[in-house]
């Protein structure tokens, strides 16, 4: 795919592309136009040097789709759009550690994020990114003939729910909140036909997804777990290395996302806008 009014350079054969030569506060329409073109071929899109006001972050998010606030993370102050994502010195976990796609948990799954660098490590804390188009044009054509009639089971309580794994980690305090929020567990194809680009993409996500519908816990875990192992195979991954005013804006339909945590005893502070998605259809449909 060509582009004439930006430059996408990929970082990887497994994903990611970066946007080059570009405002995201004051791009053409012909820019727009390109853009979208590379989300949706390359699954996640980063910029460099974006020095955004919090008002231009959300202004640039809704161009997309609708803001979906994320009804569990802590909110910016005087922003509600906004979600904080941080982790201070003495603290020893971090949000996001751990490959995962945002609100598949939703009956209509978040289009994407939209995260922005404000404070950073002096290294470390780069976050990795996953294919699920390459996830499962990988599998071998049985197992996708299998796994494109079934569908799974997602949910958030047992992370942000009153019992979930949040609740019991003492540092979870300032980050998460609204409990009672949690919402019953949703149902989503395991193979879907991606809105934008057509193509079939993996959704399943080891985060969320639950189990297989009809399946017990125990009978999907071998096959969730083969799968989960398949789609982190480096070949299909990128990592990003940030640096302040780096944008990442990743398509939630198409990759998994992991935020590495190696930079103890430092200060990481990123912005996070969701945007809205839209009900999941089968491959097959």
């Amino acid at each position: 795919m060509t582009y004439e009014t930006v430059e996408v350079r990929k970082l990887t054969g497994g994903c990611g592309a970066e946007i080059l030569g570009v405002d995201v506060t004051a791009m053409s329409n012909r820019q727009w136009g390109e853009i979208q073109r590379a989300f949706a071929e390359h699954g996640v899109i980063f910029f460099r040097d974006q020095i955004l006001t919090p008002e231009q972050h959300v202004a640039f998010a809704r161009r997309w789709a609708p803001i979906d606030v994320n009804r569990f993370f802590t909110a910016v102050t005087g922003y509600p759009e906004i979600a904080e994502v941080r982790k201070e010195p003495q603290e020893k976990t971090n949000i996001g550690g751990g490959w995962h796609t945002d609100h598949s948990y939703d009956p209509e799954p978040a289009m994407g994020s939209i995260l922005l660098a404000r404070e950073l490590p002096e290294e470390g804390g780069d976050t990795l990114f996953a294919n699920m188009y390459r996830a499962f044009e990988t599998l071998s054509p049985g197992l996708q003939q299998i796994l494109e009639g079934m569908k799974a089971v997602h949910g958030s309580a047992h992370i942000f729910g009153a019992k979930g794994v949040n609740a019991a980690n003492p540092e979870s305090a300032g980050r998460y909140g609204n409990h009672h929020l949690v919402g019953d567990d949703v149902v989503h194809p395991v193979v879907i036909r991606h809105p934008l680009s057509g193509r079939k993409a993996l959704y399943v996500n080891p985060a969320f997804t639950l189990r297989f519908e009809d399946w017990s816990a125990e009978d999907s875990r071998p096959l969730l777990e083969h799968l989960y192992r398949h789609a982190a195979r480096p070949e299909f991954t990128c990592r990003f290395r940030w640096r302040e005013g780096s944008i990442a804006f990743w398509d939630n339909r198409a990759t998994w996302h992991y935020a590495a945590n190696d930079y103890q005893g430092e200060r990481r502070l990123m912005h996070r806008i969701t945007v809205a998605g839209c009900a999941l259809q089968p491959a097959t449909a």
